[in-house]
């Protein structure tokens, strides 16, 4: 059984090894978490959701499965 809600597992590997096209879907799949984390005075700060943004993306490409 799977939970349609996960990221699947090839899609986080193909991601880590910085294949566009997977990146951008986990960046889509954490867009409404980045936003929420990203208000300020209700209204979106769009340079703290660029950073988040890219902090995501230098941690996927920092991970590794083999520690």
């Amino acid at each position: 059984m799977r939970n349609k809600k996960l990221i699947p597992f090839d899609v986080i590997q193909k991601a880590i090894a910085g294949e566009p096209e997977a990146v951008d879907t986990v960046l889509r799949y954490y867009t409404a978490h980045i936003k929420y984390l990203s208000m300020y005075k209700g209204y979106i700060n769009d340079d703290i959701q660029d950073r988040l943004k890219a902090k995501l993306v230098e941690a996927m490409l920092k991970f590794r499965f083999d520690r």
